[in-house]
């Protein structure tokens, strides 16, 4: 073949996927990043969007799952309904102004508020308090997360899952086959060999493996006889496990929640069982305790929100943007990784210009210089808009949390970042707690103790050479 015929061949290729690229985006930032990358990447860049970055949302991949969640629970359904009558009428006085963002959010989770809550902080405190609820269990244990690790305190965790399988407590173990690829041939196979149920969150292979790895589970749910959850930050692993031993803080948070609101846990966990295990778990009362629900553990109003590909709409993402524009006074945010979308530093913009004071915490050490860069890319802007931007310097926090004027708090997996909104599978947890509340706001300050804070002045005398990076990083922040 000619030189010339190759050029003609590969420009129409180019035509095709950007034609592709337009009509498949909604999001005029993303169509432009994708579109970018193909045209000034020569291959790579047409090999990178065919792999990873068409949106599959309602496509395809997720079609089994989302016609199977739609129809497999309608009994819960109905019991949700029941529910939500007799709890929901009446509670405009005592959410308050935040009242519209529970009413929001009744389409995607049950508004409970007879549950229990309590802050976990760090491994060091999560961890012990796991190992007891888990030695606890009579009926069944679930558990769904994103990292395990084949380390003291996975092997810990397993022992105990082995132990409770002996006494016939049914278990059932899912993982990310990407982000605990290397439990498939130990631990897995130990929990396997002894009748626990394990499977990986669609498994990865060679032919599919770019687009499977780019939408994961990045859930880390436990489920103990449908009325104990746990949901939070941290992973299964000894690096979260602040000790003499682990030189590198590890700063994170986690939730202990008791009673109605772990329904949502449980059926999340459930419509996401179903799928990988290619199973067909229906509503039970042993799964779903509802005629014991007069019993109250605690007075906690609590909502789950989950979201993911399989998703009408990025709820969590919706869920965040509504709190924000509610709240009146502060706003303390502490995130991982910050690359968010445009809605969303509008909606912080807006809750500024307002005169809502709203302090975001971040790492000063980041596990990717290309993603602290991208992060960097927001910050003038941010901090143009009178956002108090602070920077973590006990090496990473990885917590992920939101306080809005001390009543209403939000912990759970998602990062503020477009990949949490759009492409995985995510849970956070809402509190309409003054006492959560608190806890957290003594925690944040706590850790910018820890941090320092960034001014604007000084973030202007960054060299030319960092900004013109960060700027050119930021026209491809939809693709991270």
């Amino acid at each position: 073949m000619s030189l010339a015929f190759l050029s003609v061949l590969y420009l129409c290729i180019v035509l095709l996927v950007c034609a592709r690229v337009i009509f498949e985006s909604s999001a005029p930032s993303k169509t432009l990043a994708y579109l970018l990358f193909i045209i000034l990447v020569p291959v790579i860049g047409i090999i990178f969007y065919l792999s990873v970055g068409l949106n599959y949302r309602k496509r395809k991949l997720y079609k089994k799952k989302i016609d199977f969640d739609k129809q497999a629970f309608p009994e819960l359904e109905d019991a949700i309904q029941e529910y939500r009558r007799k709890v929901f009428i009446g509670q405009e006085d005592a959410l308050a102004y935040f009242f519209p963002l529970a009413q929001f959010l009744m389409h995607s989770g049950i508004f409970s508020n007879q549950n229990s809550v309590k802050l976990l902080i760090n491994g060091e405190e999560k961890f012990p308090e796991l190992l007891d609820a888990l030695k606890q269990a009579k009926h069944h244990i679930h558990l769904e997360y994103y990292i395990y690790e084949d380390d003291t305190i996975g092997n810990d965790i397993a022992d105990i899952l082995i132990q409770k399988a002996n006494e016939w407590v049914k278990i059932r173990f899912m993982y990310d086959d990407y982000g605990s690829q290397f439990i498939r041939k130990t631990l897995v196979k130990k929990l396997r060999s002894a009748g626990i149920e394990a499977f990986p969150f669609y498994k990865l292979n060679l032919v599919q493996f770019a687009n499977r790895m780019n939408y994961r589970n990045h859930r880390k749910i436990i489920v103990i006889d449908g009325i104990d959850g746990f949901l939070g930050g941290i992973n299964i692993a000894d690096s979260y496990i602040n000790t003499k031993k682990n030189s590198l803080f590890w700063r994170d948070t986690h939730l202990r929640i008791t009673w109605p609101a772990v329904f949502n846990l449980q059926y999340t966990f459930l419509t996401d069982w179903n799928f990988c295990a290619n199973q067909n778990i229906g509503f039970s009362e042993e799964y779903f305790p509802f005629r014991d629900m007069k019993e109250s553990y605690g007075n906690e109003s609590v909502q789950i929100v989950s979201s993911g590909p399989d998703s009408d709409h990025p709820n969590i993402l919706y869920s965040l943007i509504q709190m924000i524009l509610l709240a009146k006074k502060e706003i303390c945010i502490t995130t991982p990784y910050f690359i968010p979308d445009r809605s969303f530093l509008d909606a912080i913009t807006i809750a500024t210009l307002r005169g809502v004071r709203i302090r975001l915490l971040v790492p000063y050490i980041w596990d990717s210089r290309v993603v602290n860069m991208t992060s960097q890319s927001h910050y003038q802007d941010l901090l143009e808009s009178w956002v108090e931007i602070y920077r973590y310097k006990k090496w990473f926090i990885h917590a992920k949390t939101i306080v809005c004027d001390e009543l209403v708090s939000v912990v759970g997996t998602a990062n503020l970042d477009i990949r949490s909104f759009d492409l995985n599978f995510e849970t956070n947890v809402i509190v309409y707690s003054e006492g959560l509340a608190r806890e957290l706001m003594s925690a944040f300050h706590k850790d910018l103790k820890d941090a320092e804070q960034i001014l604007l002045v000084d973030w202007k005398k960054r060299k030319r050479i960092v900004k013109i990076a960060e700027k050119l990083l930021y026209l491809f922040s939809p693709l991270m």
